[in-house]
C-alpha cells in the first residue's frame, strides 16, 4: 500500500509497484461532472489512474467492480490502491464510449445497423447488471447511501426545484407543488425491488471494446427498481434517438429482462413514464445548478434538449400530479425557452409561380426541396370566365376538384412531403422548399400551394411560410403544438 498527497507521483508509485516500472507518459483525461479526476498512465501496460476526494465513494466504486467482476459482468477491473485509498489503478477498456460511437445518429437522428446494434448490446446486457449483479450484493457498502427510497426522490425534486424551477423565475404555489412532489415518490416506490440501480445509466458511461459495451462509474448506484436506468439511458437528454428506435430499444430490454424475471409490458410502460417524467426533472436540476449557479454554459447550452423531452411526454397529461403539469407546460412555454425552441423550429416554405417566370430561388442558403409541374392537371385558365379568378376562389376550387384529378395528385404530394417534414424535425433541421408551378402561376399552381400549406398547419408544429409569387401575396402560418 501506497500513500502520498500528490496525484502524479502517488499514481506512478502506484504504477511502479504493479509493474516493476515508472510510467512513461501520465496524462489527465477529460473530466465529468464529479470531482473525480482520470489519469492514464503508459508504459510496460495501459492503465487508468483514478483520484478521488471522497474514501467512501472510492470504496464503494472498488467494491462494486470486485462483485461485478466476479458476476461476469462487463466493468474494469481494480488492480490496487493507495493506503489512503483516495487513489488506485484499474483496467484500460480504451477511449470508444458509446456516446461518441454513436456521435453521426446523435447529430443527424439517422442511426445506421451499426450504431443500432451497438445500442442495442448496451440496453439487452442492462439486466445481467441489475438483475446478476443484485445477486449476493452487499447493498450497505453503496454510497452515499444504499436504497433508493422517499429521501432520495425529494433530494432530487427540490433540486429541480430550487436549482431550476426557481431559476427561471416563475411564480408557483410551494405547497401545492410538494403536494404533487409527494405523490410521484408514492409512484416511483411503488415496488421495493431487490435489483440493482445503476443510478447514471448513460451513453457517456459505457465504453465499447471490441464492438462489445463495457460499464464504467457506476459507483453512485443502489438498490432500486429497473425502470430508472432504462429512463436515464433512453430519454438521455442530448442522445436523440428518434420515437421508433426509442420503442424499438425498449421492447429488446423487456426482452432481454424477462430472461430474469416475468414481465408485464404494458405495466412496465405505465411505470417507466413516471420514471422518464423523474429524471427528466432531476436532468432539468443538474443543468440549473452546472449552468445557472457555476456559469458552465455547456449545460445552458443542453436544456433546450431535455425541455424537448418535457414537451414531448406532456403530449399526455400527467393527471397524477395535477398542478406540477400545468407548471411544467407553463415552464416549457416560458419566452427563453420558447424562443431558443422556434430558432430549431422547421420552416416549410411553400411557393406557387408560372414556368415562364422562372423557378423560385432558395434564399436560405441550403437548397433542395421539391419542385412540383402542375401543367399535367387540367387547366382552368384555358376558359375565359376563370381568368378573373385565382386557385383561391371559389369557382377554379370547384373546378379542379370536381374531376377528381387534383386530389390524386395532392394525395402523393402528401405522402412524399410529409415523410421529409418528419425526418428535418427529428433531425432539427431548420429550412425546407416546396414550390409548385404552373403555366401562368395563377390557377393550378395556387391552389396546390395553398392546399399543401393548409394541410401541414393542420398536422404539424413547424412554421409555414406561403408565398403566391405572382400574385405578390405571402402569408406566414405559426406552429402550433400538433404532435405526430
Amino acid at each position: 500500500m501506497i500513500e502520498c498527497m500528490n496525484p502524479l507521483e502517488t499514481l506512478g508509485r502506484l504504477y511502479a509497484a504493479r509493474t516493476g516500472f515508472p510510467p512513461e507518459t501520465v496524462t489527465e483525461l477529460p473530466s465529468s461532472g464529479s470531482n473525480r479526476r482520470y489519469f492514464r498512465l503508459t508504459g510496460k501496460e495501459s492503465l487508468i489512474g483514478v483520484s478521488g476526494t471522497s474514501v467512501r465513494e472510492n470504496n464503494a466504486f472498488m467494491y462494486m467492480a470486485a462483485h461485478f467482476r466476479s458476476r461476469g459482468l462487463p466493468v474494469p477491473e481494480v488492480y490496487c490502491h493507495s493506503a489512503d485509498r483516495l487513489f488506485y489503478l484499474q483496467e484500460d477498456l480504451g477511449d470508444m464510449l458509446l456516446f461518441h460511437a454513436i456521435e453521426k445518429g446523435r447529430l443527424s437522428c439517422v442511426f445506421d445497423e451499426d450504431e443500432r446494434l451497438l445500442l442495442r448490446r448496451t440496453i439487452t446486457t442492462l439486466p445481467r447488471l441489475q438483475v446478476a449483479g443484485a445477486e449476493g450484493f452487499d447493498f450497505a457498502r453503496c454510497y452515499p447511501q444504499p436504497a433508493f427510497d422517499s429521501r432520495s426522490i425529494l433530494w432530487d425534486l427540490n433540486y429541480f426545484k430550487y436549482c431550476f424551477l426557481k431559476a427561471t423565475g416563475m411564480d408557483f404555489q410551494e405547497n401545492l407543488l410538494e403536494d404533487d412532489f409527494g405523490r410521484i415518490c408514492e409512484m416511483l416506490l411503488e415496488d421495493d425491488p431487490s435489483t440493482f440501480l445503476y443510478r447514471d445509466f448513460q451513453s457517456r458511461n459505457v465504453i465499447i471494446r471490441d464492438g462489445e459495451p463495457y460499464f464504467i462509474d457506476f459507483q453512485g448506484g443502489r438498490r432500486g427498481p429497473v425502470c430508472y436506468d432504462v429512463a436515464s439511458f433512453l430519454w438521455q437528454a442530448k442522445a436523440n434517438y428518434p420515437k421508433a428506435l426509442r420503442e424499438s430499444l425498449l421492447d429488446d430490454y423487456i426482452g432481454a429482462l424477462q430472461q430474469y424475471m416475468p414481465v408485464d409490458g404494458a405495466d412496465f410502460r405505465r411505470r417507466l413514464r413516471h420514471f422518464v417524467l423523474f429524471r427528466t426533472l432531476q436532468t432539468l436540476g443538474a443543468y440549473g445548478f452546472r449552468g445557472y449557479f457555476e456559469k458552465k454554459p455547456h449545460f445552458i447550452q443542453s436544456i433546450p434538449y431535455a425541455l424537448d423531452n418535457l414537451r414531448e411526454l406532456l403530449a399526455e397529461d400527467y393527471r397524477e400530479y395535477p398542478y406540477l403539469n400545468g407548471i411544467l407546460r407553463r415552464l416549457t412555454e416560458l419566452k427563453q425557452f420558447s424562443d431558443e425552441r422556434r430558432k430549431r423550429i422547421l420552416t416549410v416554405k411553400i411557393v406557387s409561380f408560372a414556368y415562364k417566370k422562372g423557378i423560385p430561388g432558395d434564399p436560405s442558403g441550403n437548397g433542395g426541396g421539391f419542385v412540383f409541374d402542375c401543367r399535367a392537371i387540367n387547366n382552368p385558365g384555358k376558359y375565359e370566365r376563370y381568368n378573373a379568378f385565382t386557385g383561391l376562389d371559389e369557382p377554379v376550387i370547384r373546378f379542379l376538384e370536381d374531376d377528381g384529378e387534383v386530389a390524386v395528385f395532392m394525395n402523393h404530394i402528401y405522402s412524399l412531403v410529409e415523410a421529409s417534414v418528419k425526418r428535418y424535425v427529428e433531425r432539427r433541421f431548420t429550412h425546407l422548399t416546396v414550390c409548385f408551378g404552373c403555366t401562368g402561376g395563377q390557377h393550378r399552381s395556387v391552389y396546390c400551394a395553398q392546399r399543401l400549406a393548409e394541410h401541414l398547419h393542420a398536422r404539424y408544429g413547424v412554421k409555414i411560410n406561403l408565398i403566391h409569387r405572382e400574385q405578390n401575396i405571402e402569408h406566414d402560418f405559426e406552429p402550433a403544438s400538433h404532435t405526430y
